[in-house]
C-alpha cells in the first residue's frame, strides 16, 4: 500500500491537477495550513483526505505530521505545484510490486523544474534529486525550510523524474524568497550562526557565480539568468535577515 501526502496553503489553482496524477495511490492526504481559497473544497471532491494543520514557519513538522497519518507501508511525497507523470507513477507501481523492491528503504527522485515555460537543465535547479519515496518507519524530516527526509536505511533511484512548476510570476518568486529566507534565518539564528559583513556582500556573487558559470545556467537562457539573479538575492537576504536578528538581540 501506498500513501501520498501533499502540503498545501491556498493552492486552489494547482490541487486538481497534482491530485489527480496521484489516483494511483492508494490513499491521498492533504496536510492544509488553514487555506482560505477552494482548495479543500477540490481536494476532498477527489477523494483526498484532507487535515487542518498550521505550519508555523516549521515544513518538517508538518511533513513528519502528515507522515504519521498515513496507512501505507510506502509513503510519497509531492508539492502541490509538482506534477507525478504517467511515466514515474508506473515505475513506481512496479517497482512496489516486485520482490527487488525490498533491497530499498526510500528511493531519490529526480526533479525538473520548469519555469515561464523553459525546462531549468542546468544551474543549482538543474535536475536536482531528492528522497521523496520511502517506507513510513525508515526516516523523518529534518530542517524548518528547505526540509530533507532522512533516512535511516538503503537508498535507491528512480529513472523517471517529478515535474515541478513553482513561481510562474517574478512576483510570486519574490515573496516566496521573502518567506522562506525569514524562516531560514530564524532557523540559522536559534542555531546560533554568526553572520559577518563579509558574508553578507561575498556570498550572494559567489552563489551567483557558481549558478550562472560553473553550473552552467546561462545554457538556460533567459529564465536561468532570472532565475541566478533571484536565488543571489535569496542568500542576501538569508545573511542580512541574520544579521538584523543578532542586532536587535
Amino acid at each position: 500500500m501506498i500513501s501520498a501526502v501533499i502540503l498545501t496553503k491556498n493552492e486552489e489553482e494547482n490541487i486538481e491537477v497534482c491530485i489527480k496524477g496521484l489516483r494511483w495511490c492508494n490513499e491521498v492526504i492533504v496536510v492544509d495550513d488553514n487555506s482560505t481559497d477552494k482548495t479543500r473544497e477540490i481536494a476532498e471532491k477527489l477523494g483526498a483526505k484532507v487535515i487542518d494543520h498550521s505550519l508555523n514557519n516549521n515544513f518538517s513538522e508538518a511533513r513528519n505530521y502528515g507522515l504519521e497519518q498515513t496507512k501505507g507501508e510506502w509513503v510519497l511525497f509531492v508539492d502541490a505545484d509538482e506534477r507525478i507523470s504517467d511515466s514515474l507513477a508506473f515505475e513506481i507501481g512496479s517497482m512496489l510490486t516486485m520482490q527487488a523492491v525490498d533491497a530499498y528503504d526510500a528511493f531519490y527522485i529526480r526533479r525538473i523544474d520548469t519555469i515561464w515555460g523553459r525546462q531549468l537543465l542546468h544551474g543549482e535547479n538543474g535536475m536536482v534529486k531528492f528522497i521523496r519515496l520511502a517506507k513510513k518507519t525508515k526516516g523523518e524530516w529534518k530542517g524548518a525550510v528547505h526540509e530533507t527526509w532522512q533516512i535511516k536505511g538503503r537508498v535507491g533511484q528512480l529513472k523517471n523524474p517529478l515535474y515541478h512548476y513553482p513561481h510562474q510570476t517574478v512576483s510570486e518568486f519574490l515573496t516566496e524568497i521573502n518567506y522562506y529566507t525569514t524562516i531560514r534565518a530564524q532557523e540559522l539564528y536559534k542555531k546560533r550562526v554568526k553572520v559577518h559583513v563579509w558574508d553578507i556582500i561575498l556570498y550572494p556573487k559567489a552563489k551567483f557565480f557558481v549558478n550562472y558559470v560553473l553550473k552552467r545556467g546561462f545554457l538556460d537562457g533567459m529564465p536561468g539568468l532570472v532565475v541566478a539573479i533571484l536565488m543571489s538575492f535569496h542568500s542576501y537576504l538569508v545573511r542580512g535577515k541574520l544579521w538584523l536578528l543578532w542586532q536587535k538581540k
